[in-house]
């Protein structure tokens, strides 16, 4: 007995994207299987976005792989209902972790934080396995000691950077999730970080997730991005990532 469902002659493409391609039709609708995937992706981003970071669960995996103590600090977004609405708030530290970074103030090469940003998630999935594999890369720098930031947004970086008085800072927060990825990681690159910096000025790896830019991956890019925008003391639309083109001329 047939089901129906006309088949899409694109449906061997399928499997080579998240994209919801070649879905097939039902008379003049969707299958619906298809309506039911449609509603549980929009679910779970939907989730990602309202989901809090589970923080004890990160500072013990930043512990057990022999990490130095880290800083905990919050954004003016007193809670995730306030993040949301107001991106503002989102983008400064409360008057508590300002003073507390401010004692912890040196001449660092670089500042690495992590902020939930719009998919928790992404952060608690991918951030350790990213860290695990760019430290290594610049074990020659000075890197400040890691901050743990919540309610974070991407210019949250810029004032922390500031007061530990970096010249890189490096920020991985979860991006706004998309129907195939609710847990897509993004890292923002800002040289010599201060309130007020345009997002001109940063550079950005984005999708770091398994079924995208897998961390390993992503860790090589930032290495490459980290030491020519020391080297040549600027980051945002003056840097190109031509990581992958230098690897290419000197296989």
């Amino acid at each position: 007995m047939s089901s129906g469902i006309r088949p899409d002659p694109w449906h061997k493409f399928a499997a080579l994207t998240p994209a919801r391609i070649a879905l097939g039709r039902s008379g003049a609708s969707l299958p619906t299987r298809e309506v039911l995937k449609f509603e549980l992706a929009h679910a779970l981003a939907r989730d990602a976005v309202h989901q809090l970071l589970d923080l004890p669960e990160l500072v013990a995996r930043w512990q057990a792989a022999g990490g130095s103590p880290l800083i905990q600090v919050h954004s003016r977004a007193g809670d995730r209902l306030t993040y949301l609405q107001r991106p503002d708030l989102g983008r400064r530290l409360d008057e508590d972790s300002a003073a507390r970074l401010s004692t912890h103030a040196g001449a660092y090469d670089l500042a690495i934080v992590l902020a939930d940003g719009l998919s928790a998630p992404a952060v608690q999935q991918h951030a350790m396995p990213l860290l695990e594999a760019l430290l290594p890369l610049v074990a020659q720098l000075k890197i400040a000691p890691l901050v743990l930031a919540v309610q974070g947004r991407v210019a949250l970086g810029d004032e922390i950077g500031a007061l530990l008085g970096a010249r890189l800072m490096l920020i991985l927060l979860g991006e706004r999730p998309g129907l195939s990825a609710p847990d897509s990681l993004g890292a923002y690159l800002t040289y010599a970080p201060q309130l007020g910096r345009q997002d001109s000025a940063r550079n950005c790896v984005s999708n770091i997730r398994n079924e995208g830019l897998p961390p390993a991956a992503a860790a090589g890019k930032l290495a490459w991005l980290i030491g020519q925008a020391l080297a040549r003391q600027t980051t945002g639309v003056k840097l190109k990532d031509d990581s992958t083109v230098v690897l290419l001329a000197s296989s």
